[in-house]
């Protein structure tokens, strides 16, 4: 399991967020370490954020591609 803080950066996986561990703040505090977790989050929401946009890119992409060979079968169609 992954443990601290995340290295090598790269691409983020469904297993490194479901099997994410923080860091137990000690001495007085309960709970995770509030920076880190941010840190992570923030790490989360911009992997996603791209994801949707490649999503959406790659959407517009069939769309398009669509389009195009349905207007080249209309032109190559054979007349009776």
């Amino acid at each position: 399991m992954t443990r601290g803080t995340i290295r090598g950066g790269g691409t983020l996986h469904p297993t490194v967020v479901r099997d994410r561990q923080f860091t137990v703040v000690g001495f007085g505090r309960r709970g995770l370490d509030p920076e880190e977790v941010r840190r992570f989050l923030c790490r989360v929401a911009l992997e996603l954020a791209t994801l949707h946009d490649e999503m959406t890119r790659l959407a517009d992409e069939n769309t398009r591609i669509k389009r195009a060979l349905r207007e080249w079968q209309g032109m190559h169609r054979r007349q009776p």
